[in-house]
């Protein structure tokens, strides 16, 4: 059966039952407080905002979004299927999204996509089938699956704000891969979505005790750090100074020897005369 996240109250049972279900996650829940529930626009529109924003920074992403969707308002696939390429750029979009955006369009506008049904599927089968359409990788189709449809079973196993977050929170030596999280995450099955929301707000706890976040940002659903600095590797620390070159031990001068005078030798013979 697929559970939804609907409401705040459909969230916090499905911590409470997680925190029941595996009691390491208590810690972390002290720790994150109880995750709000942040929702995202479904349908077409919600997956067209995902991919504008890929592999760019929330505030880029949010401009870009905003000049796509108020240039084609209301925002419909068949009206971004015909859209010309060059008026997408000037929104800026990339060649690589447009193409995206315009493949997905198509497949709605075919209907050989349906993006509602999706919520009713089992949480794998729908991420396959997302992956399957051009342009979506695994966390594209994963944050769609848990924001835009509240899916309840969704898991972000890409993402590097979960990864980091549970590296700390399980004590792992190393912050686990894509494919690490995802035996991990296995005893909270239907509820990896939920585990997802907590481990979010766990991150953002403790990168704000650190001093990493702002005290007073709420953490953003979905929204990942681009980079974060490897934990398994050691800090650089800082370059020590030179030591001073070591002198060259002076020559000893070798004491010259008398060589014995070169012999004259035998006169060479001249011409006759």
């Amino acid at each position: 059966m697929t559970i939804h996240l609907e409401t705040q109250t459909d969230l916090e049972d499905a911590i409470h039952a997680l925190v029941n279900l595996d009691p390491r996650l208590r810690p972390v829940l002290e720790v994150a407080g109880m995750p709000a529930l942040r929702r995202r626009e479904p349908g077409f529109a919600g997956l067209a905002a995902i991919v504008c924003g890929q592999q760019l920074s929330t505030y880029a992403a949010a401009a870009i979004w905003r000049r796509v969707s108020a240039a084609f308002d209301p925002f419909h696939h068949d009206r971004i299927k015909n859209a010309r390429g060059d008026r997408l750029a000037r929104l800026g979009l990339s060649a690589a999204k447009i193409k995206s955006l315009k493949a997905i369009a198509a497949e709605l506008a075919a209907e050989r996509l349906n993006l509602d049904v999706l919520a009713e599927e089992d949480a794998d089968a729908a991420h396959h089938t997302l992956i399957g359409l051009h342009g979506i990788g695994p966390w594209t189709a994963d944050i769609y699956l848990l924001f835009c449809l509240g899916h309840g079973d969704a898991w972000p196993a890409g993402d590097l704000a979960l990864q980091e977050a549970m590296r700390i929170g399980l004590g792992l030596r190393a912050r686990p891969s894509a494919k690490e999280m995802q035996p991990l995450a296995e005893p909270w099955r239907p509820l990896r979505g939920a585990a997802a929301h907590l481990w979010w707000s766990y991150y953002h706890a403790v990168k704000r005790r650190e001093g990493v976040l702002p005290a007073d940002k709420p953490p953003e659903a979905g929204s990942s750090p681009r980079k974060i600095k490897p934990a398994d590797k050691p800090r650089r620390s800082q370059k020590a100074p030179a030591a001073p070159a070591r002198k060259k031990p002076a020559k000893k001068k070798a004491a010259k020897a008398a060589t014995p005078a070169k012999s004259p030798g035998k006169p060479r013979r001249g011409g006759g005369g």
